[in-house]
């Protein structure tokens, strides 16, 4: 049977964009010093992957307000 894929996590289960980078950061970190099983490396590897499109979804956000921002009238 396949397997259904979910929704992504609940946004109060989401890192913050300072702790998705710092995981993502100690995970690059491990994967170039080496030393970790094939699987372990994936896992590293599928756990970056995440950690990115976490810290992409963040900063996409951040883009979004300020061109909104950009957009109101001075004063509002």
């Amino acid at each position: 049977m396949a397997t259904k894929k979910t929704d992504p996590a609940p946004e109060q289960a989401r890192p913050s964009y300072e702790e998705a980078r710092e995981e993502l950061i100690e995970v690059v970190r491990r994967l170039e010093a080496g030393g970790t099983t094939l699987e372990e490396s994936l896992a590293l590897w599928e756990r970056g992957e995440q950690l990115a499109t976490v810290c992409q979804e963040w900063l996409e956000g951040a883009r979004a307000r300020l061109d909104e921002a950009a957009k109101r009238p001075v004063g509002d």
